[in-house]
């Protein structure tokens, strides 16, 4: 049996109509946000399907960027966040798209400025969301667990060198994912864990041979 979490129960307290359209819209921007690790410079909104046909008059549109830049979801900003100085001083636009082979509730987020990146995420409804895609690479990110990140050069022992990190400082792994775009090339890891991982742990996964980027993305707050 599937366990359920608070927001099957109630819906989160947002601001907006639609827990799936706007909580959910605030949420994923939140985690695109911490996945970024920074304001981006621009951001085009690839919003599909459900998303793209009342996102508008569900204040979708307003939801992802208010969660991209940092904003709860119970911000009394997100009503009017298009007018925010931090909303001025990026560049964004939104696309509209109808896709069967995406979730109804589908975006992405193309990021550019010290890194270009495209993320793509769902709001699954109740508030709750996950980020499926990071570039090539599937990801299993929902902010219900603090959750590691990494990509990597494909070779033996990197998951072993990672894990005894964590180990090493008592944390309990709750999952863990790998992807790959072949093998021997750059891979990703998603490590879900049952408590935040110290700073210091960060910096030495950081000085693993091979180890091109990791991010250690917080659980979101209900």
């Amino acid at each position: 049996m599937k366990q359920r979490s608070l927001f099957d129960v109630i819906s989160p307290i947002m601001t907006g109509p639609s827990s799936s359209h706007t909580a959910g819209a605030v949420r994923l921007g939140l985690l695109v946000r911490n996945i970024y690790n920074a304001t981006p410079k621009k951001v085009t909104f690839v919003l599909y399907n459900s998303f793209a046909q009342t996102g508008k008059g569900h204040g979708t549109d307003k939801g992802l960027l208010a969660g991209l830049l940092g904003y709860s979801v119970d911000s009394e900003k997100i009503k009017n966040v298009f007018e925010t100085q931090e909303a001025k001083d990026i560049e964004y636009k939104y696309l509209y798209e109808h896709n069967l082979d995406r979730h109804p509730n589908a975006v992405d987020f193309i990021l550019e400025g010290g890194i270009n990146m495209t993320v793509s995420g769902n709001s699954v409804g109740a508030g709750n969301v996950e980020i499926d895609k990071i570039g090539d690479f599937s990801t299993k990110i929902s902010g219900e667990y603090n959750t590691l990140l990494l990509f990597y050069k494909d070779k033996p022992g990197m998951i072993s060198k990672v894990s005894a990190l964590i180990q090493a400082e008592n944390i309990n792994i709750a999952s863990l994912d790998c992807d790959r775009n072949a093998r021997g090339q750059t891979a990703s890891m998603c490590i879900c864990l049952d408590s935040q991982i110290p700073d210091g742990i960060i910096s030495s996964i950081n000085s693993i041979d091979d180890v091109y980027f990791v991010r250690s993305i917080k659980k979101l707050e209900i």
